[in-house]
């Protein structure tokens, strides 16, 4: 078994946090969020996962790729580092790990999580995991047959088609069956919508006698945007809530109170505060006199005299004063 993950783009949604940090690398619930995509894809493989393919865009730089090689080796795979310079579409994306596409598959765009029990069905050509949506315009989404065989995909439907929208993680039981397709987009120019899309690859493997199921899972969880990243936050924790490893020995508590579900890193200090529920510290911050709930705070943040909510700040930053949601990038200071 071999997993795929693409994850080149920039992040742009996320700023200004992925102006320092890769988008799959911003943590959730204090780890990031491309390691616990791999362990829960790990979880559910049945299998042993030979080899964890990271797609990224050159300008990541070494530090990120040694960190993704570091999250293949700990759950026993080896890890390998492939570059996308330009966004030409899913299927573009994908092909630049071409040799990796060998075999049984799994390809999963890292800026969403999940919760279920994921069935890697051997009776079919691939699985397709998706999830009702109320707007399915800016989706790829699929239309089934009574059987759950999937008879039709869509690429972002201008006029409504199906609300099965399909939210970026697949199974594939034939990796090179997959690359010829969608080498055969990159060889003749075919596009839509602009870009070489998986979609067409995996309607023309249908039209060719490949039978798709349709997958579906309990929890979809978005990572794309800073309120989306607070609200899977709050989900995750809710998901590990009683998990004592979720708050550190290390921390100091002074006239404070910690309301679960919350993620407290290690050198973590709460002096006459409150903090949580929902509420991820990660390592060396120090909360002051403040009230936090519904927020993720990065390494090294200094909070005093606030309320703060619905808010991500970034590493290093100080925040002093009044009531606050806030999208706060890493050394940034605010009052």
């Amino acid at each position: 078994m071999k997993i795929i993950v693409p994850m080149a783009g920039m992040g742009k949604r996320m700023r200004p946090h992925t102006h320092t940090t890769a988008k799959p690398l911003l943590p959730i619930a204090g780890k990031p969020i491309v390691q616990r995509l791999v362990e829960d894809l790990a979880a559910v493989a049945g299998e042993p996962v030979e080899e964890v393919a990271f797609i990224v865009h050159p300008s990541f730089g070494n530090k990120v790729e040694k960190e993704l090689l570091a999250i293949a080796k700990a759950i026993g795979s080896q890890g390998s580092i492939h570059y996308q310079k330009e966004a030409l579409g899913t299927a573009h994306a994908i092909l630049c790990a071409k040799d990796a596409l060998k075999g049984r598959v799994i390809v999963a765009f890292a800026d969403t999580l999940f919760r279920a029990q994921l069935k890697l069905d051997k009776d079919c050509d691939g699985v397709i995991w998706v999830n009702k949506v109320e707007d399915p315009r800016p989706f790829g989404v699929v239309k089934l047959d009574g059987k759950g065989i999937i008879t039709e995909f869509v690429e972002k439907p201008v006029e409504f088609v199906s609300d099965l929208a399909i939210i970026g993680i697949y199974y594939f039981a034939d990796g090179e069956r997959l690359r010829t397709e969608m080498q055969y987009l990159i060889d003749n120019d075919i596009k839509e919508k602009g870009e070489y899309q998986l979609t067409n690859a995996m309607e023309n493997m249908k039209r060719k006698g490949a039978r798709f199921k349709a997958g579906a899972v309990d929890v979809w969880m978005d990572c794309g945007n800073k309120n989306a990243m607070v609200d899977t936050n709050t989900k995750v924790l809710g998901f590990l809530q009683g998990d004592k490893s979720l708050v550190s020995a290390s921390l100091k508590l002074t006239n404070s109170v910690v309301v679960p579900p919350c993620f407290i890193g290690n050198d973590v200090e709460l002096v006459n505060s409150v903090v949580g529920p929902n509420v991820s510290i990660e390592d060396g911050c120090t909360v002051a006199s403040s009230v936090l709930r519904d927020s993720i705070l990065r390494g090294g943040v200094c909070v005093r005299d606030a309320v703060i909510a619905n808010s991500m700040i970034g590493a290093r930053a100080t925040v002093t004063g009044h009531a606050m949601d806030l999208s706060l990038g890493d050394d940034a200071t605010v009052g």
